[in-house]
């Protein structure tokens, strides 16, 4: 005989039982609840699912947000400040009602893209009122359409603008997806406030930049684990809110990592061991942007560690070769044995640090 060790319950189910006197009806309630918080920690995270529909849904929006944001020409902006104003509130009045039908549809993915587009034009009408009222500050910088191009401290007031109402917009709608121009935001906010510092020219501007992305990219990394923390909380959302935060600040963090060349030996050892570092936080916080990346930097190591053994000898390139095929076959090992190591070294953490990791 086959054992159900799982079946689904709902509200309606626990009244009916109360009514033929399984249970008293005033444990109705009290006894759902407890049964909703028990699932909701027993979920998995719920992340972005790459089904054909919902790369449709994402390649749509895709389209949208760039037609409204990336090619924003020279024909637009002949309309004036204010007449792009009046588009922007009623496109993106238009998507928040539109966002609002999907959502009570239970067609929640497209709801959340829609919303997010809403969320996007927001840079584009804090540029128009600027330039309407005559606030916007006099340099290059003066069509919407560098907006995503240039980098220059004159875009702040528009990124702030961007996280404000990305702020309010998860705040009443909930959506994952909305983390997504929050995360790019703060991405080009790293940029333009690096150039707000120190104006370009010379070595010593280009070192201020590398250093001052890779510590916003840590704040970001480290903002992102907050946010995971919290969705994974057994009150919490169980929802992939951290994904994109994760995405760019690792990004931002590892390219500026990177970029710092030694030629010390020791500064190269140690950004080996730090890229394998990240492969094991990747099996720890369960994000594999963490193992990517960390992959490519320890090739990287393990490539100039052959170019150094084997300089100008026909072996370097089998030895490449090799290092190729040594990730491919670590890579598969990982594939196999993910759990386990995650397990292994969540076992090793102390007790207080375990409860802020996925289990």
């Amino acid at each position: 005989m086959n054992r159900v060790d799982r079946i689904a319950i709902t509200r309606h189910d626990l009244q009916q039982a109360a009514g033929i006197d399984l249970l008293p009806m005033a444990a109705v309630e009290p006894l759902w609840q407890h049964l909703r918080r028990g699932a909701t920690a027993a979920a998995p995270l719920q992340g972005p699912r790459f089904a054909f529909t919902n790369i449709l849904y994402y390649l749509g929006g895709a389209l949208a947000i760039g037609a409204a944001t990336l090619f924003m020409n020279e024909g637009f902006q002949r309309l004036g400040p204010w007449g792009l104003l009046v588009i922007c509130v009623l496109y993106g009045a238009g998507c928040v009602w539109a966002a609002g039908r999907l959502a009570a549809r239970g067609l929640e993915v497209p709801a959340g893209i829609v919303a997010t587009l809403a969320v996007c034009l927001v840079p584009l009408a804090t540029w128009s009122v600027q330039n309407g009222l005559g606030l916007w500050p006099d340099g290059e910088s003066g069509r919407y359409a560098s907006y995503h191009t240039r980098i220059d401290w004159r875009w702040l007031t528009l990124e702030l603008a961007t996280l404000a109402a990305a702020a309010v917009a998860l705040w009443r709608l909930r959506y994952p997806f909305l983390m997504m121009p929050v995360a790019v935001t703060l991405w080009y906010m790293s940029m333009d406030l690096a150039r707000l510092i120190v104006e370009p020219g010379g070595r010593e501007a280009w070192t201020f930049y590398r250093d001052f992305s890779l510590f916003f990219g840590l704040l970001m990394l480290l903002f992102a684990f907050w946010v995971d923390a919290r969705s994974r909380a057994a009150q919490g959302s169980r929802r992939d809110y951290a994904f994109w935060p994760y995405l760019l600040g690792m990004l931002t963090f590892w390219i500026a990592l990177t970029l710092r060349d030694s030629n010390r030996e020791l500064d190269k050892l140690l950004y080996g061991l730090l890229n394998l570092g990240f492969i094991g936080l990747a099996a720890l916080l369960q994000r594999r942007v963490f193992a990517v990346c960390g992959g490519f930097g320890l090739a990287f190591y393990l490539g100039h560690l052959s170019a150094r053994l084997f300089k100008d000898s026909l072996l370097f390139p089998l030895a490449l070769t090799a290092i190729g095929l040594a990730l491919i076959a670590g890579g598969i090992w990982w594939q196999r044995n993910e759990d386990r190591i995650q397990a292994a070294l969540q076992r090793r953490l102390p007790a207080a640090l375990r409860g802020w990791l996925p289990s």
